[in-house]
């Protein structure tokens, strides 16, 4: 006989799909436990002190995916989620100081790209508006369960939904949108531009966080998922909150506050009981029982680890085995005792997002390294400084540097333990051609690699969508086919993470997603 359940819902991981899961559930009237491995909630989204007085966006260090009706539903602004810019510019640094910045100010930004190609300044702006109008008619799929292609009549309304989404792109938008969709980024690119700068911008945009070049087949899919999210209602915006990462999930904490939010909790098992999921065993040893649990590891961790594969199909797997879950790209924060001067930028232009990606082919040979065990000896990197906006991220007259580095395989050949440093000395080396005094500066570094992803933040492989964004493994295939909504082979049990549909980036989409399903599920509190 099943225990007595002490919860409606048990969620694995404080992560921010985790706690967008559970602040939905407990506004249903559900009991809720939420259960992290760590010493605070966050997940991925996290702040934290990597130097006295120096604080920085450990993994994700700008908000781009935030779904709108997760940020109005919760109320985060009450919560205390405030924003130390909305519209961050992006500068496509050039070691000669000729950058081109990409603003909302299309007039500004036009004038910028002019000064590269006067034929590129007029493209640009229908091209932008373009790709905008893409993302859009995938932004309407982000924030529901993906339909199966053989379903009752709810998944062939929402497919029908999906395809007047596409339709609505009117007949030569439409054409494009499907032309283009399986395409790879460089030809797209190279058919819009002649600047290779523009160029590289767009493709490091298409394949960041991604073990893709700009080459590479669907990384136009990449691009447009980028692009779907929003910032204050307008579509393709970056915002950096204040305080950092963490602020979003201490603010979604507190949405979930009538949760019994539990730190320090690494759950060990999942509880099965009749081949139904009951409860989870922690690493103290204690059990807690419930109605449900929900998960927002990556399904690797939950089904091999948690629940184990000899309660599982061989098939179902064999397929959660072959998730492409291997991450390509590493952070390296720094602690700076003044600003670095950028050539070609004033101090007021960093705080824009700055990326070093020089062309398409710079990209291309990037990601060349990964595919052999390699690092790039020559990096595409985005950059932020954002105490810029947020002084409250280091002391005074210092400031914290963020660079996400593309492409740092999570199976590097020489093993990361013992080449963090010469990769960190790297890709310190290709800033400073930007930033001639950028070394002079550092008081501290921290580098983050894949596999301290997977050590210090649980995530397998290291990759921070849990598992490769393709058309594979995306939509109704995500995290594999037949088990897309949410729901598992095991009853009870239930995926919210990235995982899940839509993926990664913080989101939280995922966690309302599973939410809405748990309660039409498992009937009322």
């Amino acid at each position: 006989m099943a225990p007595t359940a002490q919860f409606d819902a048990i969620v694995v991981g404080a992560g921010h799909n985790g706690l967008t899961c559970a602040a939905y559930l407990t506004r249903a009237g559900r009991r809720v436990a939420v259960l992290e491995a760590a010493s605070q909630v966050g997940g991925a989204a996290v702040s934290a002190e990597f130097h006295p007085g120096y604080t920085v966006s450990s993994c994700a260090h700008i908000l781009h995916l935030l779904h709108p009706k997760v940020l109005a539903d919760l109320q985060l602004a009450r919560h205390g989620l405030r924003f130390s810019t909305t519209d961050m510019a992006t500068v496509a640094l050039h070691e000669d100081g000729r950058h081109i910045t990409l603003s909302s100010d299309e007039a500004a930004t036009n004038a910028s790209i002019a000064a590269h190609s006067e034929t590129d300044a007029r493209a640009h702006g229908d091209f932008r508006r373009r790709m905008l109008r893409f993302a859009g008619a995938l932004q309407p799929a982000l924030a529901a369960k993906p339909p199966r292609l053989a379903g009752d009549w709810r998944d062939k309304a929402s497919l029908a939904k999906l395809a007047w989404a596409v339709r609505k792109l009117g007949r030569e938008d439409m054409r494009d949108f499907l032309r283009i969709i399986g395409s790879n980024a460089a030809d797209v690119l190279d058919e819009a531009f002649e600047s290779d700068l523009l160029r590289g911008a767009y493709a490091l945009d298409a394949v960041l966080g991604a073990k893709l070049g700009p080459r590479s087949p669907n990384s136009v899919l990449t691009l447009l998922y980028r692009l779907a999210g929003e910032q204050s209602g307008n579509r393709g915006h970056l915002a950096h909150p204040v305080g950092g990462m963490g602020a979003v999930t201490r603010a979604l904490a507190g949405a979930a506050s009538r949760a019994d939010i539990r730190t320090d909790s690494a759950v060990t098992r999942i509880i099965l009981e009749d081949d139904r999921a009951v409860g989870v065993e922690l690493a103290s040893g204690e059990q807690l029982f419930a109605r449900c649990v929900v998960s927002g590891a990556d399904p690797q961790t939950t089904f091999l680890n948690m629940v184990g594969p000899e309660h599982l199909d061989t098939g179902f797997v064999r397929r959660i085995k072959n998730i492409r879950m291997g991450g390509v790209a590493a952070k390296i924060n720094l602690a700076l005792d003044g600003l670095p001067t950028f050539s070609g930028l004033d101090a007021s232009e960093l705080g824009a997002r700055m990326l070093i990606a020089p062309s398409v082919d710079y990209v291309e040979r990037a990601f060349n390294h990964c595919k052999y065990g390699e690092f790039s000896d020559q990096p595409a990197m985005e950059i932020t400084i954002p105490s810029v906006h947020d002084g409250s991220l280091a002391p005074a007259g210092g400031h914290v540097l963020s660079a996400v580095v593309q492409f740092a395989p999570y199976d590097l050949k020489a093993g990361w333990d013992g080449a963090r440093d010469s990769f960190a000395d790297r890709a310190v080396e290709i800033m400073s051609r930007y930033a001639p005094d950028l070394q002079g500066r550092i008081v501290s570094r921290q580098v983050i690699t894949p596999l301290d992803l997977e050590r210090d933040f649980r995530m397998t492989g290291g990759h921070w969508h849990h598992g490769e964004l393709a058309p594979d493994q995306m939509f109704m295939l995500r995290p594999v086919p037949g088990y897309a909504q949410y729901q598992t082979p095991v009853p009870g049990l239930y995926l919210c993470g990235a995982g899940a549909h839509p993926g990664g980036g913080v989101m939280g989409a995922a966690g309302y997603n599973a939410a809405k399903q748990i309660i039409n599920r498992e009937g009322p509190a």
